[in-house]
């Protein structure tokens, strides 16, 4: 097969020069349009049910709600997991479809779904909503709003308002959610004693209230030649005019709203609140819309800030306090600065090796003419500039350079045999033609598996893989189009022939001894190959290592049934003892948690006694210890603190927790279990902050009807239910009534006077409205009494399910605490009704393993069918695939002396490896072949492979390792997470370099041994063959 486009390109240098000057012009102006983000966009299709209903328990939600849209959803296709959390007030389904699956069908299917069962669901429940899940993460900024002269009132609705509908005109911008603030309400709290005095119950006047204070059409009449619409305006004007409002009593009189209660206007009951260091705050966090990119959302809303400013009141000033993009830019920057330094530490090898400056720099052209059309395809692709394609750019720059060198070095070779440098171009591009291909797509068919993984690996690895095996395609173009082109226009004759170095002559020698005692040559290396794999396996497993983002989260938590302001006080001193540390520069908490209902209202339910404190560090060059040392630090500190459960960890990103899930029926036994659990998993070593999500029960005011006694007064449960409902936290939202003002419609509440609510006596004195018109006590027909229940319920896969989560110590990897936590008692004998379940980072690991498992498989099989029809050899073949386990000990050695783990990016390292240490055996194995063709004898050929290639695979070698370097050294923002795949990398490029420069010569000749025999065989049966052919015709003539 002839393999030489490189002569043609030599005749006719313009084509290649013009194609190469098109896709470099491509490449930069793309590069200039790529978006900046931390991971690749991945399209999860997941639906978000919500229903919330006021006041109602988790218990009664799973059964009323709950399980009944699960059952309605579990019927549609491609469903991955359904899970439910169900929290006080609130009900949240979520509906995780497999990727591929249509997000937009997905939602519409779930809204039949839930549409069909809506009538089965509580009345009382505010309208389910239906949504796709298309925020990436949690917040990626955080703002504060101040000012001197608006209240916390006007700079609430100054968020609402005009900030939130200013961000969310951004594109990429998600949602904006409001910390910290109030939500203005008119309260109409009413006296109970009043009420009773006059006959009527909340319910009653919450009713006339809604009623009578409304606008509302009148239809349209004609009026002369015109024809006008009718409207009843009945909403009042002001708050004197609500306060006037008259409510009629069952004796036929009426009573004025003002002399039932206090009305006011003011604000709703606050369930959370913000604070910056301590001290109350307003705030803003804003997050990203599926497919956007870091930077150009986070440019655009600063655009929108400034522009926003201009029309705000002089004194409001609006304050970054944390942003993920700082984090995103400072790693973009130091991965483009090592591979920076990567490419200039390549060329520096190239010239001490060639020593000639046109040389090295026709190899180090292939550097910008691969990487720089890579650009063109990534944004073709819709690709971003992220962690794993920046990775694979990185990684690649040392192979970049790979083919051209192997023809620089070859051109230059048959120039110091003393050839004119066109002649010397046209001969050795010719001589190495097959070698360079085949390195090349050894290298592009072991990525592209990686690249079309299944799952979210696959997805997340799709880049990546892309990325790589784009420019190395590249790479390949300008071996055979540019470098023997420049070569035979720029090179000068004559060059000096270096003389042979001592590293060279060591390995000659080597080699010569390996040849001469093959079986000992082999045993050694079946040894080496013995001892890297019980290396490999000995290594802990893990996703990802933490990096130092330079912010923490310590989310806190409080016994059920604890008040905002209980939660606010723990969360300041948390904050006291975390500002009290010279590494932090903010403490931003968020106290309590909204509804996640969108829908803002002292009503809307919301759990007020956690608590999430954003730690944020200063830059890592002004502070002595590391993020993971501030977090152990600081986690032994806060335990001190009483009646409180702390966790922290980072605030974005894979790695630093491990979960274990147990799932059953049987919610007693699954209880049961999952406490002795969190008992058992405290007492393991490398792990802190173990939680059960069963563990807390939450204090109820149990209301218990004496179903006789209420059937004697004429009173039904949802009578005495809405009685409660009504006097303590006020209709359900949508059913509330309304205040005009000019810009917006605020609620109107009517509820029993908050302070009268403290005293259970109090409850038990609402009057119940029966059928008959009387008003009953509510302790006349129910009793009521302390009592308490499941603080939340999670459910998965319809069934029950329990979350008992851990930190990750600093040294501790995921796989190591996995293993310890499964030889636990408990873990070894769960009960038959009780089963694990694996999600989040144990998931992930698991999904990551098996498919990089799978990948390599694949690798392996292309790598020698490539081969196979490169080489148009069935046998030889195998001779360049014995150079795959050289690389695992060096893989192994190089991760232990690094202390790292085989983890997510180890594993892109080791899958790397498998492409790179082929090139070195197939230089060897090609020149042995063409030599062995010209009828040079076996051994010699051998040993001439090694005096020819020795130096070629001695450059690329060093090259690739300079090129990945700066990555291994752990230089800059986020290196803690790439340095692992560079060190793998390096160890097994070192090992394998050497052990295939030996070991591979020796397995060639058992090859050629081999096939030389199963030649002799078909001969031997072909002249069978023909002598019995000869004797059957001359039977047949004879007869």
């Amino acid at each position: 097969m002839n393999w030489n486009i490189s002569a043609w390109s030599i005749r006719q240098p313009i084509p290649s020069i013009l194609l190469f000057l098109i896709l470099s012009i491509s490449g930069i102006i793309c590069y200039f349009n790529l978006g900046i983000d931390e991971n690749p966009n991945i399209d999860m299709p997941t639906v978000i049910v919500t229903v919330s209903e006021n006041g109602a328990a988790p218990s009664e939600l799973e059964t009323q709600v709950a399980r009944r849209i699960e059952d309605a959803v579990s019927g549609i296709g491609n469903i991955k997991h359904i899970s439910s959390t169900l929290n006080e007030g609130v009900s949240q389904t979520k509906i995780e479809f497999e990727l591929g699956t249509n997000t937009d069908r997905a939602v519409n299917d779930v809204r039949d779904a839930v549409t069909r069962i809506r009538t089965q669901l509580p009345a009382a429940i505010q309208e389910p909503q239906i949504q796709r899940l298309d925020f990436v993460g949690g917040p990626f900024a955080t703002y504060t709003v101040s000012s001197k002269t608006l209240s916390v009132k006007d700079l609430s609705w100054l968020i609402d308002n005009d900030i939130s509908r200013a961000l969310l005109a951004v594109k990429g911008v998600g949602q904006v959610q409001r910390a910290g603030g109030v939500d203005r309400e008119i309260n109409i709290d009413l006296n109970p004693a009043k009420l009773e005095a006059l006959g009527v119950t909340a319910d009653i006047v919450n009713t006339q209230v809604r009623i009578m204070n409304a606008n509302m059409p009148g239809g349209r009449g004609s009026v002369g030649s015109q024809e006008q619409s009718i409207r009843t305006l009945g909403s009042a004007a002001s708050v004197d005019d609500l306060r006037n409002t008259r409510i009629a009593l069952q004796n036929g009189s009426w009573a004025s709203l003002d002399s039932l209660g206090k009305v006011t206007d003011g604000v709703a009951e606050p369930r959370q609140l913000a604070m910056l260091d301590g001290k109350p705050a307003v705030a803003f966090s804003i997050v990203r819309s599926t497919g956007s990119n870091m930077a150009e959302v986070g440019e655009n809303v600063d655009k929108a800030l400034k522009e926003l400013k201009k029309t705000l009141p002089a004194d409001v000033e609006i304050t970054r306090i944390r942003s993920n993009l700082s984090y995103v830019m400072d790693s973009y920057h130091a991965t483009i600065d090592s591979l920076l330094l990567g490419a200039a530490l390549a060329i520096a090898v190239i010239w001490l090796f060639l020593r000639d400056w046109r040389a090295s720099t026709i190899a180090a052209l292939a550097m910008p003419l691969s990487m720089i059309p890579t650009f063109a395809v990534m944004k073709l692709l819709g690709f971003t500039l992220n962690n794993m394609s920046l990775l694979g750019l990185a990684l690649v720059i040392g192979i970049l350079v790979d083919d051209a060198i192997v023809e620089i070095e070859n051109i230059v070779r048959h120039i110091q045999m003393g050839k004119k440098p066109l002649e010397a171009a046209l001969e050795a591009a010719d001589e190495i033609g097959l070698a360079v291909v085949a390195t090349t797509m050894t290298i592009i068919v072991v990525f592209l598996p990686v690249a079309f993984m299944g799952g979210i690996p696959g997805q997340f690895f799709k880049q990546f893989g892309v990325t790589v095996a784009v420019a190395v395609f590249f790479s390949l173009l300008v071996a055979r189009l540019i470098t023997p082109m420049m070569s035979a226009f720029w090179l000068k004759g004559a060059v000096e022939d270096p003389p042979k170095g001592k590293v060279q002559h060591f390995f000659e020698r080597l080699l010569g001894w390996a040849l001469e005692h093959r079986g000992k040559t082999l045993a050694i290396a079946g040894s080496i190959f013995v001892i890297s794999v019980a290396m490999l396996a000995s290594l802990p497993t893990s996703l990802v290592n933490s990096a130092d983002r330079g912010e923490s989260l310590v989310a806190i938590e409080l016994p059920p049934g604890a008040t905002l302001q209980s939660t606010t006080d723990a969360s300041q001193r948390v904050t006291k003892i975390l500002l009290s540390h010279s590494e932090v520069e903010h403490v931003f908490a968020s106290v309590g948690t909204p509804s996640n209902t969108g829908m803002k209202s002292s009503g809307s339910a919301g759990t007020v006694n956690k608590s999430n404190l954003y730690v944020i560090l200063k830059e890592r060059s002004h502070r002595k210890i590391s993020q993971q040392q501030f977090e152990d630090m600081v986690r032994k500190e806060i335990a001190t603190i009483p009646g409180i459960r702390a966790n922290i960890s980072a605030t974005m990103g894979l790695g630093g927790k491990v979960q274990i899930l147990l799932v059953g029926r049987d919610a007693s036994q699954l209880k049961k279990t999952s406490e002795q659990m969190a008992i058992e998993m405290r007492s393991v070593e490398g792990i802190s902050d173990v939680t059960s999500s069963s563990a807390l029960k939450r204090p109820e005011i149990q209301v218990i009807p004496d179903f006789a006694k209420a059937s004697d007064h004429g009173v039904s449960v949802q009578q005495i239910a809405r009685t409660a409902t009504m006097a303590t936290v006020g209709d359900v939202d949508f059913n509330l009534a309304k205040f005009d003002l000019a810009d917006r419609q605020i609620n109107i509440r009517v509820q029993i006077d908050p302070k009268l609510r403290e005293n259970i006596e109090n409850i038990g004195n609402l009057k119940v409205s029966s059928f008959r018109g009387q008003m009953i006590p509510l302790k006349e027909v129910a009793e009521v009494s302390f009592g308490s229940g499941p603080a939340q319920i999670d459910r998965y896969d319809r069934d029950r399910q329990v979350t008992i989560s851990a930190t990750l110590n600093t040294g501790t990897t995921l796989g190591q605490a996995l293993k310890k936590i499964h030889d636990l008692p408990t873990f070894k004998n769960l009960p038959a009704s009780v089963r694990e379940s694996v999600s989040g980072d144990v998931e992930i690991q698991r999904d990551v393993f098996s498919g990089f498992g799978m990948a390599i498989a694949a690798a392996v099989i292309l790598i020698y069918a490539v081969l196979v029809l490169l080489f148009n050899d069935f046998l030889h073949p195998l001779t360049i695939m014995m150079s795959l386990p050289m690389a695992v000990g060096g893989a192994a050695l190089g991760l232990i002396i690094g202390h790292q783990s085989v983890g997510l990016y180890a594993l892109i390292g080791i899958v790397m490896l498998m492409g790179l240490v082929t090139k070195n055996a197939i230089l060897l194995v090609e020149y042995c072949l063409m030599a062995m063709h010209k009828g040079v004898p076996r051994h010699e050929a051998l040993m001439g492979a090694a005096e020819a290639r020795m130096r070629p695979i001695l450059m690329t070698t060093v090259a690739m390792i300079a090129g990945m370097l700066p990555i291994a050294l752990g230089l800059g923002a986020g290196s803690e997470v790439r340095a692992p795949m560079a060190i793998a990398v390096v160890g097994g490029l070192i090992t394998s370099t050497f052990l295939t420069l030996i070991v591979v010569p020796v397995v060639f000749t058992y090859v050629d041994d081999w096939k030389v025999k199963l030649a002799k065989r078909a001969s031997k049966a072909n002249s069978n063959n023909d002598k019995v052919a000869k004797e059957t015709i001359e039977v047949s003539l004879a007869k």
